[in-house]
């Protein structure tokens, strides 16, 4: 994994914030969701921290988004659950807001809408290279990271709390991006905000000869698309975006058009 520079690293933050949630209310399986307030506090790094995956980064954005509001105090983060030592499963956070102590799993998923004739199965919604999707994904907190507060293993690390008293929560933010040839998508319940770009199969790269492209890195796929970046023609940019389809491996790519437009698309594998 990459490290971050200190602009990419405020990129980040600040793409991260300006996401959505990617429902409402409990709309998707009853599970509630919390929205931190956003800080204008910058974040800062540490050595530890240097090579993180873009999952853990999201995880300390929230943590300092929190640990800035002046309801809430943390208790405890990344804790570790483990049975005849080994790691059965991890806590994201545990918070306490107004006297209420809340547990909050994490998550910031990029999903492709696979079926545009049916938006409501969440099951439609995949990872760019087909290796998950979101129900897969909810089903895992449902089941799985939700009940670890209760397994005896965990009582351990939380003896000075009132198990019945916690109110489990979600803060899932997402970027959803629908095919090329979509429009006027709905996507009920998620949150149709959250719909930042489309995608299309390499077979289509031709279509943008016009365009210049930025193949942002993993750690970039926070960032709003800006046009301070190395900007690469299509002729230079193709053999590279080839050498990713040839790894079925569909890369984020930032277009920009004749007409100076910035957009953001997956160019597929499959």
């Amino acid at each position: 994994m990459s490290i971050p520079t200190r602009q990419t690293l405020e990129d980040m933050y600040a793409g991260f914030q300006s996401t959505p949630l990617l429902w409402k209310d409990k709309k998707v399986y009853g599970l509630e969701q919390f929205l931190p307030d956003e800080t204008t506090n910058t974040f800062f790094k540490d050595k530890e921290n240097n090579s993180i995956r873009l999952g853990k980064w999201v995880e300390k954005f929230v943590s300092l988004q929190i640990d800035n509001q002046k309801d809430a105090s943390i208790i405890l983060e990344n804790i570790k659950v483990k049975k005849n030592n080994n790691t059965i499963g991890e806590l994201d956070l545990l918070f306490d807001r107004n006297g209420q102590t809340i547990h909050l799993e994490i998550a910031y998923k990029f999903y492709l809408l696979n079926n545009s004739n049916d938006t409501k199965k969440l099951e439609n919604w995949i990872g760019p290279n087909r290796k998950d999707n979101l129900n897969l994904k909810l089903e895992k907190i449902r089941t799985k990271q939700f009940p670890l507060l209760f397994k005896e293993e965990t009582k351990t690390h939380l003896d000075q709390i009132d198990l019945e008293s916690i109110n489990q929560q979600t803060c899932f933010k997402a970027q959803l991006f629908i095919p090329l040839s979509s429009q006027n998508t709905s996507i009920e319940p998620l949150n149709n905000d959250c719909i930042v770009g489309t995608y299309f199969n390499y077979d289509k790269i031709d279509s943008f000869k016009e365009c210049r492209f930025y193949i942002p890195s993993k750690l970039e796929w926070l960032c709003i698309p800006n046009e301070n970046v190395k900007w690469l023609n299509y002729a230079d940019a193709k053999p590279i975006i080839k050498l990713f389809i040839d790894r079925h491996r569909s890369p984020l790519c930032w277009l920009y058009s004749p007409k100076n437009k910035i957009s953001k698309h997956f160019i597929t594998w499959w």
